[in-house]
């Protein structure tokens, strides 16, 4: 069973920047397309981003391009999230997730494993 693990979430300020973590507890972790996804109080998880293991330019979401980095550390079974410029409606519980197939999904359904999530709260 594949073991994700979230850190590097916490309170700040509209504006700034914050990295976020994954770590994978399979030695198989570069056959996994990796993801992150969101989910605010009261509303549906939605796709924030992803990338395939095939080595593919990463697949972002419409509100995050030109703010978020997703970036995966093979060696390491890491993936991290560089989130710069953060507004107050970047606030939510952010899950890292991975599928066993070689392509990204926009859909949680489609993903096979899960971390516990990490809380990420931008104050204006």
């Amino acid at each position: 069973q594949v073991q994700l693990v979230e850190s590097g979430g916490g309170l700040v300020q509209a504006g700034g920047s914050v990295r976020l973590s994954c770590a994978a507890s399979e030695r198989t972790f570069s056959r996994y397309t990796m993801a992150w996804f969101r989910q605010a109080p009261g509303k549906e998880r939605e796709f924030v981003v992803g990338i395939s293991w095939s080595g593919g330019s990463a697949t972002y979401a419409d509100s995050v391009k030109g703010r978020f980095t997703f970036s995966r550390d093979n060696a390491k079974n890491t993936v991290y999230l560089q989130m710069n410029s953060l507004k107050p409606e970047d606030t939510a519980v952010d899950y890292c997730a991975a599928r066993e197939r070689n392509q990204v999904r926009v859909y949680p359904v489609d993903y096979d494993y899960w971390g516990q999530g990490t809380q990420v709260t931008v104050s204006s």
